[in-house]
């Protein structure tokens, strides 16, 4: 195992998840349910599967692109969504 690129990808999926929605929706059903060790292992599963499912695309892309290419439209969808939360911000919903 490459336990370089193994802590790599814990850092960064780490800080990813630190603050966001399913992180939040986790802090709600855990302390609204009577059974927080079942929101916790139902939440474990969720990022485990969905975790799966991106190294399994990313892998299926990498069959059929060069890593250039998959890196340069990552950059260009990650810029993409930046332009847009600086360009167009979220709109009060009162």
């Amino acid at each position: 195992m490459d336990w370089q690129l193994f802590g790599l990808s814990f850092v960064t999926v780490f800080l990813a998840e630190i603050g966001d929605k399913s992180q939040l929706a986790a802090i709600a059903l855990g302390g609204s349910s009577k059974s927080p060790v079942a929101v916790f292992f139902g939440s474990v599963t969720a990022l485990i599967l969905t975790s799966l499912l991106g190294v399994l695309a990313g892998g299926a892309f990498a069959q059929f692109l060069p890593t250039q290419l998959l890196k340069g439209l990552a950059a260009i969808g990650f810029a993409t969504l930046a332009v847009r939360l600086l360009w167009y911000p979220a709109q009060d919903q009162d």
